[in-house]
């Protein structure tokens, strides 16, 4: 067993990947070729390509990304986009740059979840899957599509109108900004809650981790699962409060509803409108503006209604608007 775990470190520590045509390249004196971490080009090293017109043969071609005076030993990057967790796995070091710290989260739409079925299709449609990764920089912003499949994964109650079909070209759209005060509220305690329980699990604290740093002669894999450790704290403690941020701008977010009578022109800053809402069987009269818009889209949505598009509907002299989720008449 020994011999084969040294086997399989060999060939994960000085395999060539990223070849045309091929998915790991063991290439002897070659993959001595040590990493630089000043070198910040992306571009790769190596590559594979013809002997000649008339021949079949491959040559492996190594080139230094950055100049090299005589003498000097010739470097390349190994991957600027590894975290530091995986350049220890791979290579056995560490880089200080912040943007080797980072967290990975996975999220998932549960099988029972009543809407398992749409918001699968939707996640899918979107290039996402059932368990999505989202990989998390200390220093950077979240993923660009990790809100959007959190506000889908936690939809639910009167905001699982966005997951019927009329909704399903446009639905990521509503996705990429709050939908309801319930939904956002939900997403924001999952998350804290996730980021407390994985901090909780580690043995030591951010300051006792920068204290061990800080004392020095720590032996050489201890100094790198500290520096692992730490760096993903940092990133946990991020994004807690990032979403500590988010809970406190709860009030003052514009969500799907008030969004939609804002296209209808049915809310302005200074309007002030009267209206009946009709809730079930029973009519009930409501002042309507834009403070008190929660009370009016409290009511129940209207099922005969629902698959009426959003458009002024003239009846007698009466005129008719379909918001999803209530049913207004003026």
């Amino acid at each position: 067993m020994d011999d084969f775990f040294w086997a399989f470190g060999m060939l994960r520590s000085r395999a060539f990947t990223r070849l045309s045509g091929q998915s790991l390249v063991l290439i002897p004196l070659t993959d001595l070729i040590n990493h630089s971490p000043n070198i910040m080009i992306e571009d790769y090293a190596w590559e594979i390509k013809g002997a000649g017109l008339f021949s079949r043969d491959l040559l492996f071609s190594l080139c230094s990304p950055i100049p090299v005076m005589v003498g000097e030993q010739v470097m390349i990057q190994y991957d600027l986009k590894k975290s530091n967790a995986e350049l220890a796995l791979d290579y056995g070091f560490i880089e200080s740059r912040s943007e080797c710290n980072a967290y990975t989260i996975t999220l998932e739409i549960p099988e029972t979840d009543p809407f398992f079925g749409d918001k699968l299709d939707i996640a899918e449609s979107n290039g996402l899957a059932e368990s999505t990764f989202f990989d998390i920089t200390l220093g950077q912003p979240l993923p660009l599509a990790m809100l959007p499949y959190l506000l889908l994964v936690a939809l639910g109650g009167t905001d699982a109108f966005l997951l019927e079909a009329l909704f399903r070209n446009s639905v990521w759209g509503h996705l990429e900004l709050p939908v309801s005060r319930p939904n956002e509220e939900l997403i924001c305690q999952v998350i804290r809650n996730a980021c407390k329980s994985a901090l909780f699990g580690y043995h030591t604290t951010i300051e006792e981790d920068e204290r061990l740093k800080e004392q020095g002669n720590l032996d050489p894999r201890l100094e790198i699962a500290v520096g692992i450790r730490l760096g993903e704290k940092k990133v946990l403690q991020q994004i807690d409060e990032i979403f500590i941020g988010r809970e406190l701008e709860l009030d003052g977010l514009e969500y799907y509803q008030e969004r939609r009578l804002r296209q209808l022109g049915l809310v302005g800053e200074e309007e002030t409108l009267s209206c009946i809402v009709a809730l079930g069987s029973s009519v009930a009269a409501i002042p309507f503006t834009s403070s008190n818009l929660k009370q009016v889209l409290s009511c129940q949505p209207i099922s005969t209604v629902d698959t009426i598009a959003s458009r002024p509907i003239r009846c007698w002299f009466q005129k008719f608007f379909i918001v999803h989720g209530a049913y207004i008449k003026f």
